[in-house]
């Protein structure tokens, strides 16, 4: 149980509408249904009675209420008691999946530090399920994530999208593929293959792109780093978001390319994401807006949407 299940149901108790829940709550009304469905269905009990005319509060609802806003009142004493200490703090955590490093998480740290030079971003590398629930459990303040186009986002996070690209497959200049303008799914399974690891969304969009084919060799990696630092020492390919390979020193350098995916449309979206409930420090709102800034910058350079 999750303390957001309960301020979204005594939302709608209070509204009496899912609808207008949703407007107030910002989020979907999809979303926001099925989160109080799931604390129905974890409590045993129908919180609410959904009608034509509207949605009412049930019997069961009318007696668990009271006990659902002591437990919401006490959340929120609690979160201002701790967002009082955090505001004070000195310390930012971000968590990434390691995706636009060069290009847009390293020169919106470096141009925050010049803002708050005594405030220490903490810089966590992790996969998608870690970064929420560490946000969720107040272990870190910012979360840079990938999603493929056409995914739900938790509705439990603020998420604004940052850069949306395409895949692409990196490989090293001598390799046989650099010879093509596109490589086709067919090219990468004979090729030894850098992979994401397991809860990478570029490990889903690759087993998706293969329909589930194996390669004969292949290397699992953590982040786009990793895969593009194999990927320059000849150890394989990796498909990556373009938006992770253009202008990276690398690429710059000559010791890794990119073809394009052929006859590929999956767009890929970076995401930062923070918590939607409790207060939010100066310095982490301050990163939050910079992130933003940098990255409508860096679209328009590029020239991507």
């Amino acid at each position: 149980m999750r303390i957001e299940q309960l301020e979204y149901a005594a939302s709608v108790a209070r509204y009496g509408s899912f609808r207008r829940a949703a407007e107030e709550l910002h989020i979907s009304q999809p979303a926001l249904s099925e989160t109080v469905r799931k604390l129905e269905r974890e409590l045993g009990v129908s919180i609410l009675d959904r009608r034509r005319s509207g949605t009412t509060i049930s019997d069961h609802g009318r007696e668990l209420l009271p006990h659902m806003q002591n437990a919401i009142d006490a959340v929120d004493r609690l979160r201002q008691v701790a967002g009082d200490q955090h505001r004070n703090s000195r310390t930012v955590r971000l968590g990434t999946v390691t995706a636009a490093t060069v290009p847009l998480m390293t020169p919106t740290i470096y141009e925050f530090r010049q803002s708050h030079p005594t405030t220490l971003v903490e810089i966590v590398t992790a996969q998608q399920d870690h970064i929420h629930r560490a946000l969720l459990e107040g272990g870190m303040d910012l979360g840079l994530v990938n999603y493929l186009a056409g995914d739900d986002m938790p509705p439990e996070f603020e998420s604004t999208e940052l850069l949306r690209g395409r895949p692409v497959a990196c490989i090293h200049p001598d390799s046989p593929l650099a010879e093509k303008t596109s490589i086709s799914p067919a090219d990468l399974l004979g090729q030894p293959l850098v992979a994401m690891r397991t809860g990478y969304v570029m490990r889903r969009y690759l087993h998706r792109l293969l329909d589930g084919a194996e390669p004969t060799v292949s290397y699992a990696a953590d982040g786009a780093e990793m895969g593009k630092l194999m990927v320059a020492s000849g150890l394989g390919v990796a498909v990556l978001p373009d938006y992770s390979v253009v202008g990276d020193p690398l690429t710059e350098r000559g010791d890794i390319a990119f073809r394009e995916i052929a006859d590929e449309e999956t767009e890929v979206l970076l995401v930062v994401q923070r918590p939607r409930s409790g207060s939010t420090a100066r310095p982490v709102q301050d990163l939050h807006e910079l992130f933003v800034t940098r990255a409508r910058a860096f679209t328009g350079r590029n020239g991507s949407g």
